[in-house]
């Protein structure tokens, strides 16, 4: 094999290695803008979804990883947050009140960070 074609090997298989490199640990959702962690934590605690929802764990409602394995899209969740449908949750016994008073586009933002959880 020729230096030249060892040389075209190598840059080819470094090239690869860098797409499988920076293709790890992306978003769930492709394109998706970063999400600024601290202002959601921030939203949540202002709406007191920490009353009933964790990152992790089951409280008196699903966890926030929970709900993202259901792959509502964001505006389903929103919905969802402002007319709740307690059959789609039957584990629970107390179900979810409906929030239609909340800001949407603050909604919108949870919605896109539950999401995001893996």
């Amino acid at each position: 094999m020729s230096t030249h074609t060892f040389s075209f090997i190598r840059c080819l298989l470094a090239g690869c290695l860098f797409i499988l490199v920076t293709s790890c640990g992306s978003n769930k959702k492709s394109g998706a803008e970063a999400i600024d962690k601290f202002k959601v934590k921030q939203l949540l605690e202002k709406n007191t979804c920490f009353a009933c929802h964790k990152q992790n764990e089951r409280l008196v409602g699903p966890s926030y990883l929970d709900i993202a394995k259901r792959n509502y899209s964001d505006e389903r969740i929103v919905e969802l947050i402002y007319k709740p449908e307690p059959e789609n949750w039957p584990d629970y016994p107390a179900p979810m009140i409906g929030l239609p008073h909340l800001d949407k586009s603050e909604l919108l933002e949870i919605a896109r960070w539950i999401n995001s959880l893996e």
